[in-house]
């Protein structure tokens, strides 16, 4: 029997009756570093959404905001995983008659647990609020950049739906040709424009019959010649394609954003728990030297 196990007051192979984990400590440093996330998280909000302006040529761009909460995110799990790891492992009672390598296992499973306490609390909790406010500023920024592109899609898709039957009709009912000065309406001439174009937005290709139509349709109602025609129908398709083109960037660029955060929240809890477990080591660690500090300097006055 060796002197640790003698100290100890057990026997060789004696299983403890008392459970490995201390509770108390783990929920000590688990509220000690929800607090300090809901603190930190409130400052970092308030500084990001100072970032964003709903006018896209002032304030920062997405990608940059979701750089900025990224490492905030990053700053935000180091300081209270940290702290409650720590404290977790600096509030323990000192563990007799176990080995330093399994002291320090449970030290480092404190804090591990300590820190997945804290997250789980958080995101049943309090997700909502702290989701909100953390991405507050990501999706005024994500709105503005995407919105011309959600207007467009949403816009392009339920007219597409509402008048696809009418397009077809208008094609079997369409004159040959048009004349200037007809008595085809105005209203009916726009409704008719605004189907081949919303036709083609959907498909991606404008039929040649219906280009020919809308050539005939612009010099009749605007006077110009064929040829002054043709030339602002080509503007004006060249301008729809460039809109498709820059709503489809923004979109592409809002959906890079959101993974980009999606992934650095996810690789901040990473460290967020690593950092919890090496602190909670740390603090067990210089907990059990300050008490034999203690104890040998108290040692020759007894």
């Amino acid at each position: 029997m060796s002197l640790t196990e003698l100290n100890a007051g057990t026997s060789p192979g004696a299983e403890s009756n008392t459970s490995a984990v201390s509770w108390g400590p783990i929920i000590a440093g688990a509220v000690a570093a929800v607090s300090i996330t809901i603190l930190l998280t409130l400052l970092g909000s308030g500084f990001g959404l100072t970032m964003v302006s709903p006018w896209a040529t002032e304030g920062s761009s997405a990608a940059t905001f979701a750089v900025s909460t990224a490492i905030g995110l990053i700053v935000i799990q180091w300081i209270s995983a940290g702290v409650g790891g720590y404290l977790t492992g600096r509030l323990r009672t000192k563990w007799s008659g176990v080995h330093n390598d399994e002291i320090y296992f449970r030290d480092t499973a404190h804090g591990f647990i300590a820190w997945a306490l804290s997250t789980l609390f958080i995101v049943a909790v309090l997700g909502s609020a702290i989701t909100s406010t953390v991405s507050g500023g990501v999706h005024t920024a994500a709105t503005v950049a995407s919105g011309a592109a959600s207007a467009a899609t949403s816009a392009a898709g339920s007219a597409s739906n509402d008048t696809s039957v009418t397009y077809f009709v208008d094609s079997l009912l369409r004159p040959s040709t048009i004349r200037s000065g007809s008595s085809e309406g105005s209203e009916t001439a726009t409704s008719q424009v605004s189907r081949i174009l919303l036709n083609a937005a959907a498909t991606g290709t404008l039929p040649a019959d219906d280009r020919t139509y809308l050539d005939q349709i612009v010099a009749a109602r605007s006077g110009l010649s064929e040829a002054d025609a043709k030339a602002r129908v080509d503007a004006i398709l060249t301008r729809i394609d460039a809109a498709k083109t820059s709503a489809k960037e923004a979109a592409d660029k809002a959906r890079k954003v959101g993974a980009t955060t999606a992934f650095m929240g996810a690789f901040s809890l990473l460290i967020g728990a690593f950092i919890a477990s090496v602190a909670a080591a740390l603090g067990g660690k210089q907990r059990d030297d300050d008490e034999e500090t203690y104890r040998s300097a108290q040692a020759p006055y007894k």
